[in-house]
């Protein structure tokens, strides 16, 4: 998942790697990153920054 975030004017991307089944078990990616508690335990994101969220293929 890549995951866009705004700081002062300034854009930073964060790729991520989240469990698919989890992704999956969600409407939105956003409420996965705040409700799912295998990623939540895991990853602090800042909400109030993120500009995006998008799951993108491995690299």
């Amino acid at each position: 998942m890549r995951l866009v975030f705004a700081d002062e004017g300034e854009f930073h991307a964060e790729t991520v790697r989240l469990p698919a089944d989890r992704i999956d078990s969600y409407d939105r990616l956003v409420d996965v990153l705040r409700e799912e508690p295998s990623v939540t335990r895991q990853l602090y994101v800042d909400m109030r920054r993120l500009v995006s969220a998008r799951v993108v293929e491995d690299e």
